[in-house]
């Protein structure tokens, strides 16, 4: 028989359980998690035959010496003759590494290579991480920038807020090649997506949408962003304070200010249960077990709740329905990798220069065509992936190129 424990915490008291049994022994205690990374989830493989003399001498000295010419003479054919129009590199400091927080970047590296694995499994786009020992905004867009010529995008990962916002703009600035937070854009991608379904199977348009987001950060940023563009007239993010509305002095940033102009046209003010009343979106990209299935409760008819904090959601799919939840999904269901593989591989056939809104929006829609019985499609399917790619690169090519990055 096998179990599988989530925690450490229950995996002593599982095994104290086990030995106090009579007639029974323990023989093997195997965490999983851990073999599947031993040694790492990535390697370096070539693409090519190394079989005999000859192939060592194109691949190598003398015959590369050529192709290494080819692009002194003209840079643009690296893209062509080299793998950096299918390489990508995921840069971190560690400094928000999933529920876990500032852990640093080596402690980070399972995720970028976790990462990278996905890349490389389901979209063909080799990664590289890149872990920075660093809080300094400006050192990281320096390193990142000496170090782009090898890559065609640069992915953003698990850099803590404010910093985030900081990092991408100017590090885009700098580059001619995408630059992509994948917890903001990623994870507000993935909700749009899931949205657009929710909406049709509660017969509501987005103007019809009154919501909710909990949390301030970088995830709860971007999704507030992209929701307004999406076309949500009424947006209110809260944070631990409560709802974050022009003025207010509590704990407040220059990039929570931002989010005061741009959201909250009616005034709310007070903590997230007064706020979540007659409300029916309700997002959760903060801590766990938060909200109560009383202030669900509260909430308009039929309300739609995407709790998304992991490990543990700020409410279980359970007790959200239980509360009179219309629909109900946590961070396991609303997975930022169904939309980032698909984005940096469209953004790379289509050799765009930044993630345009136009291209979020090209694959947050292509994401809900692709689902079926569930409100998002398997991300295990690698057709859902190519279809993003597809549209996000037709999404650029389309594009006025005069459009900020978003």
């Amino acid at each position: 028989m096998q179990l599988f424990i989530v925690d450490r915490q229950r995996l002593d008291a599982t095994i104290d359980a086990i030995k106090a049994l009579d007639e029974v022994e323990l023989l093997l205690v195997t965490d999983e998690v851990l073999e599947i990374h031993r040694h790492g989830t990535i390697e370096t493989r070539a693409r090519v035959p190394l079989n005999t003399i000859m192939d060592l001498r194109m691949v190598y000295t003398p015959g590369v010496a050529s192709v290494c010419q080819l692009i002194a003479d003209n840079p643009e054919t690296a893209w062509k003759y080299t793998s950096k129009g299918r390489r990508i590199a995921i840069v971190t400091n560690g400094s928000a590494v999933l529920g876990l927080g500032d852990i640093g970047p080596l402690a980070g590296l399972p995720v970028m290579e976790g990462k990278s694995a996905i890349l490389a499994h389901f979209v063909k786009v080799s990664a590289d991480p890149i872990l920075i020992d660093s809080h300094d905004t400006d050192e990281i867009v320096n390193i990142v920038a000496k170090l782009s010529s090898n890559y065609g995008a640069i992915q953003l990962e698990d850099i803590a807020a404010p910093a985030c916002f900081e990092i991408e703009p100017k590090l885009q600035d700098r580059l001619d090649i995408p630059v992509f937070h994948d917890d903001q854009h990623g994870t507000a991608t993935v909700v749009v997506a899931g949205l657009i379904n929710a909406l049709r199977r509660t017969n509501r348009t987005p103007q019809d949408c009154r919501a909710v987001i909990l949390g301030a950060g970088a995830a709860g940023t971007a999704i507030a962003r992209f929701l307004v563009e999406f076309g949500l007239d009424d947006v209110v993010v809260c944070d631990s304070v409560g709802a974050i509305w022009p003025g207010r002095a509590e704990r407040m940033n220059p990039w929570k200010q931002r989010l005061a102009e741009t959201t909250n046209k009616t005034d709310a003010r007070g903590s997230l249960a007064e706020v979540i009343r007659g409300r029916n979106l309700f997002i959760g990209v903060a801590r766990p077990k938060v909200v109560s299935k009383a202030m669900i409760a509260s909430m308009a008819a039929d309300p739609i709740v995407f709790a998304l904090a992991n490990p543990v959601s700020e409410i279980s799919v359970e007790d959200a329905f239980e509360a009179g939840a219309a629909i109900a999904l946590d961070g396991r269901s609303m997975n930022n990798a169904l939309a980032y593989p698909g984005i940096f591989r469209g953004a790379l056939d289509a050799r765009a220069r930044r993630i345009t809104h136009e291209m979020k929006v090209a694959a947050a829609e292509a994401l809900a065509a692709a689902a079926t019985d569930q409100l998002l499609p398997d991300m295990l399917d690698a057709s859902v992936h190519s279809r993003v790619a597809a549209a996000v690169a037709t999404a650029w090519k389309q594009a006025d190129r005069t459009l900020a990055p978003v």
